[in-house]
């Protein structure tokens, strides 16, 4: 997914965002974690019995909106799912 924006935030920490192709997806926010000097979205997807994480880069547009942006760097992707891991650890189980 690329070039996605907010719609709409709702208070059960539910994302509207709009893929590509123009179609709003749902994802339950998780977590917004910083590293290199870029924040990343952690995120899963609300519609689906889904285990699996996305993580997504904050491209800042103005100061009232924001872009999210597929991450291809397996470094990046392992050091911010890393962290997420390391913060919920005695919250969440992870899968391996």
């Amino acid at each position: 997914m690329a070039n996605e924006e907010v719609l709409q935030e709702e208070q059960s920490n539910i994302l509207v965002l709009t893929d590509e192709n123009g179609q709003d997806v749902e994802f339950e926010y998780l977590d917004c974690i910083e590293y290199g000097g870029k924040e990343y979205l952690v995120l899963m997807p609300a519609d689906e019995n889904s285990s699996e994480i996305i993580i997504l880069e904050v491209e800042p547009v103005d100061e009232e909106s924001e872009n999210y942006l597929s991450v291809s760097d397996e470094k990046v992707l392992d050091a911010v799912y890393g962290i997420f891991k390391e913060r919920y650890k005695d919250v969440l189980t992870f899968e391996d």
